[in-house]
């Protein structure tokens, strides 16, 4: 069983879309929060608050040497979700079978 609370968490920092796009942008490459910040139409403040969400989240990594604060993705986090997203699949996949199956033993009962 997946941990709710880790999930809850890092859907709850990939419903903004400013957050969204940190992530991919990470997904590229790492970066420093000046470098996340420069394409942004916001403060510097209001983009640390967008790292430091992330951050909480699980979903990046941040590590400060010197004056720079750099982030990186971090990939256990993106692991989770596909687990949860491959278990949600598979339910949905059986029960989509077992309706198949359903409808052709009924198809050929009218028959």
């Amino acid at each position: 069983m997946l941990n709710n609370s880790s999930l809850d968490r890092i859907f709850y920092a990939l419903s903004d879309p400013t957050r969204r796009d940190i992530v991919e942008r990470l997904s590229k490459k790492s970066a420093s929060v000046s470098e996340l910040a420069s394409p942004l139409d916001m403060s510097m403040a209001a983009v640390v608050q967008h790292v430091q969400i992330l951050e909480e989240s699980g979903l990046i990594k941040t590590q400060k040497i010197g004056r720079v604060r750099s982030c990186r993705v971090e990939t256990n986090s993106l692991e989770l979700i596909e687990s949860w997203v491959h278990q949600r699949r598979k339910f949905w996949e059986r029960n989509l079978d077992r309706l198949g199956e359903f409808l052709e033993k009924t198809e050929k009962g009218k028959k």
